[in-house]
C-alpha cells in the first residue's frame, strides 16, 4: 500500500493551514476578536501537526534493528497520537480559556471587515484542503462505507487525522463567522466569546475521537475483516492443511501485519514435508495481502477442549 495519497493530503493541509494562520493573525491584529485569535492558534497548531505527521511517516521507514525487530511502523501511530494531544491542549484548551476570559471581560470588535474577509478566504482554502483529503481517502474506502466508519476502521492514521482536522477547521470557521457577525449585528461582544468557546468544545471532541482511535492502534489492532478473510482463504488453499485451529493478527504499522496461526497438517508428512507445507501456506497468505507480512505458523493437533477455550493463544 502506497503512502503517496496520505502525503498529498498532508501537504495540501500544510500549505492551506500555513497561509490561513498568517491571514488570521493579521485579521486578529486589526479586529481584536477572540474568535479570530482562537482560530489563529488553531491554524498554527494544524500547521505544526502536518509537520509531525510527515515526521512520523519518515521515521516509520527506518530499517528494523536488533531492538526493534519488526521495524518502526508504529511511529506513524505515535505521532498521530501526539497530533491529537496538540489539538486538545493547544487548540481546545486555549480556545476555551480565551472564551471564558472574553465572557468576563468583553471587548468590542474593531475593523470587522478584516475578520469577515479573512474568514471567507480561509473557508475556501480549508474547503480545498478537505476536498483533497476526501479524494485521497476514497481510494482506501470500501464501497458503501461512511466517513465515520472510515475514521474508525482505517489503519493508516494520516488520512483520518487530516480529514478530522480539516472538518474541524471548516466548522470552526463557520462558528467564528457566525459569532463575529452576531456580535456586529447585536452590538454584544459576548457573542464573540461564545463563538470562541464553541470552537474550543468542537476541537475537544475531535481531539478525543482521534486520541481514542490512535490509542487503539498503538495498543495493537487486528487486521480488517477483508484481510482476515484473505488470510483464512490462503490457509484454506494450502493442500496440506487439514484444519485452522487458532489465528491471531495484529497491525505492527499501517503496512505491516503480524499473523500467528496454529494449524493441523496432514499427519503423513515427515519433517521436510511439513517444512515445505508451512512455506507454501505462508506464500499463499502473502499472495493475498498487500504490504509486509510477518507470519508464524505452529503445527498442532486439534482438540475439542482447546477449541472451547475462546481465550486460547496460538
Amino acid at each position: 500500500m502506497s503512502t503517496e495519497g496520505s502525503t498529498r493530503a498532508i501537504l495540501a493541509a500544510f500549505g492551506a493551514n500555513l497561509g490561513i494562520a498568517v491571514a488570521k493573525f493579521v485579521a486578529f491584529v486589526f479586529t481584536g476578536s477572540s474568535s479570530m485569535l482562537a482560530e489563529s492558534i488553531h491554524s498554527v497548531a494544524d500547521t505544526s501537526n502536518q509537520g509531525l505527521l510527515l515526521l512520523g511517516g519518515r521515521r516509520a521507514r527506518r530499517r528494523a534493528t536488533a531492538t526493534h525487530q519488526f521495524g518502526f511502523g508504529r511511529e506513524r501511530y505515535f505521532w498521530a497520537f501526539i497530533v491529537a494531544l496538540i489539538i486538545f491542549s493547544v487548540g481546545a484548551l486555549f480556545a476555551i480559556f480565551e472564551g471564558i476570559d472574553k465572557l468576563r471581560h468583553p471587548e468590542p470588535i474593531e475593523s470587522p471587515e478584516w475578520a469577515i474577509g479573512v474568514l471567507l478566504i480561509a473557508m475556501v482554502l480549508e474547503g480545498l484542503s478537505l476536498r483533497t483529503a476526501m479524494r485521497e481517502s476514497r481510494h482506501s474506502m470500501k464501497r458503501g462505507m461512511s466517513w465515520w466508519a472510515f475514521v474508525r476502521e482505517a489503519r493508516k492514521p494520516e488520512l483520518p487525522v487530516v480529514l478530522m482536522e480539516d472538518f474541524g477547521a471548516l466548522a470552526g470557521l463557520v462558528l467564528a463567522l457566525a459569532a463575529i457577525t452576531t456580535s456586529i449585528v447585536t452590538g454584544e461582544p459576548r457573542w464573540d466569546a461564545v463563538g470562541t468557546l464553541s470552537i474550543g468544545l468542537l476541537l475537544g471532541v475531535i481531539a478525543m475521537v482521534l486520541s481514542n482511535e490512535m490509542r487503539s492502534l498503538l495498543v495493537g489492532e487486528a487486521v480488517t475483516k477483508e484481510n482476515l478473510t484473505a488470510i483464512e482463504e490462503g490457509i484454506a488453499a494450502s493442500p496440506r492443511v487439514q484444519r485452522l485451529i487458532n489465528l491471531r493478527t495484529q497491525h505492527l504499522g499501517p503496512e505491516q501485519i503480524l499473523v500467528a496461526a496454529k494449524l493441523q497438517f496432514d499427519p503423513d508428512l515427515d519433517m521436510e514435508g511439513l517444512a515445505r507445507a508451512i512455506d507454501e501456506t505462508e506464500r499463499l497468505i502473502r499472495d493475498r495481502l498487500a504490504g509486509q507480512t510477518f507470519i508464524f505458523i505452529e503445527p498442532d493437533i486439534y482438540r475439542d477442549d482447546r477449541a472451547a477455550d475462546a481465550d486460547g493463544q496460538p
